[in-house]
């Protein structure tokens, strides 16, 4: 998983294989931050998986890091940097990200964290939730596996439809991860979503 931040998605999808067990479909076997001091390093610490801080300077370095930790899907959890288009084509299929949007719509270059929620504000939707999609060299535009619908409510400030938004967040993104990893949903040759996406859950 690469994430820059405090990684709470990264202890959701944790939680979520740790609940399963032996039955779990995938291993946490590396954990990657561009920022020395996030928090999603902490926390794969305190589990004891790897843990590595790869600064902007060196992504060029992901792939081999991978191979190494022999990575078989890649999943972003608040990863702010672009990753390379080597590991973007090397693991095309294999590679996820979770979006506080409802894509297409408030995605791109610069539209992460706080500022995603304030333009859905400034829009005036009346509905927002997370998007899990699969990564290609665009931010933001490749095949969409799911998404779960979060009402926008007549008095929402940026930080409470943030945390709604997270909240779903943290349902969809493991089951979409162990869906892919299961081979439940895949990403066929013509960049089409394939299989039973996870049922998105009803978000008060």
């Amino acid at each position: 998983m690469l994430a820059s931040g405090g990684g709470s998605n990264l202890q959701a999808i944790h939680d979520h294989l740790a609940a399963a067990g032996p039955a779990a479909a995938a291993d946490l076997v590396l954990v990657v931050s561009d920022r020395r001091d996030a928090g999603a390093l902490t926390r794969a610490r305190g589990w004891n998986a790897p843990a590595v801080h790869l600064p902007k300077e060196r992504l060029d370095d992901l792939g081999t890091l991978l191979a190494e930790h022999r990575v078989t899907l890649i999943a972003l959890a608040g990863f702010l940097r672009l990753v390379p288009v080597d590991v973007v084509r090397g693991f095309r299929g294999r590679i996820v990200n979770v979006h506080p949007a409802l894509l297409p719509k408030f995605g791109g270059p610069g539209m992460y964290g706080a500022k995603v929620h304030a333009a859905v504000l400034a829009a005036g939707e009346t509905v927002s939730g997370p998007t899990v999609h699969f990564v290609d060299e665009e931010y933001d535009r490749g095949a969409i596996i799911a998404q779960q619908p979060v009402p926008v409510l007549a008095n929402d400030t940026v930080d409470a439809l943030a945390a709604r938004v997270l909240a779903a967040e943290h349902q969809l993104y493991p089951a979409c991860v162990s869906a892919v990893v299961s081979g439940a949903v895949h990403l066929d040759a013509h960049g089409r979503v394939r299989g039973t996406p996870p049922v998105p859950q009803a978000t008060p």
